[in-house]
């Protein structure tokens, strides 16, 4: 059966909130960044989002504490959207999307909002500290999940859609999803 919920996934710099954000509000759905609440994981034990994730390779309670939230969510939520590594997983019943992006191109963009605004437990002097942070950070998130759940986050076949974000700007990303996702539900497209 299919449900009211949008997972939304992709690679570190994607614009998983900014586009969850946006599909929620096109939609008139709830949204949730689980990225967000870990961020405040990290802040709240003074760690950097690198180091909380490392941190979670070995404290496994940390990934639990988020999906345990995530499986519930899938069971009594609907009409939201959620950007999240393993929503994917927790809500298979979802309409999954993928958001793909060169990791040098994620790495310019992450790097640009820090200039700009800051991110919360996340910093980087340079285009490259922030590459090699986020290379990292992915291959860390790839081995836990693998080892916990035996998924890959990094593999898009598991996707209803997968949408690259060089190449379309996020009023173009939202429209996309919200396109598909309409189709998904065979409902008609909203004018």
């Amino acid at each position: 059966m299919k449900k009211h919920i949008i997972t939304i996934t992709g690679f570190p710099g994607s614009g998983k909130s900014s586009t969850a954000k946006g599909v929620a509000s096109g939609l008139g759905y709830e949204h949730f960044s689980s990225g967000d609440m870990f961020r405040k994981m990290a802040a709240d034990r003074n760690l950097s989002i690198e180091e909380i994730n490392f941190t979670a390779e070995k404290k496994k309670e940390i990934d639990f504490e988020v999906d345990r939230l995530l499986v519930k969510m899938g069971k009594e939520k609907n009409n939201f959207v959620i950007d999240s590594r393993t929503a994917f997983h927790w809500m298979p019943d979802s309409f999954k999307v993928f958001l793909d992006l060169d990791s040098r191109v994620a790495a310019e963009r992450t790097f640009a909002q820090i200039q700009r605004v800051g991110r919360k437990s996340q910093e980087g002097s340079s285009v490259d500290e922030v590459y090699e942070n986020t290379v990292k950070r992915v291959e860390s998130e790839r081995k836990r999940y693998r080892n916990l759940y035996d998924i890959d986050i990094t593999d898009n076949t598991k996707f209803d859609l997968i949408v690259d974000t060089k190449i379309n700007n996020l009023e173009e990303v939202v429209g996309i999803i919200i396109a598909a996702y309409q189709k998904w539900l065979n409902v008609p497209e909203l004018k």
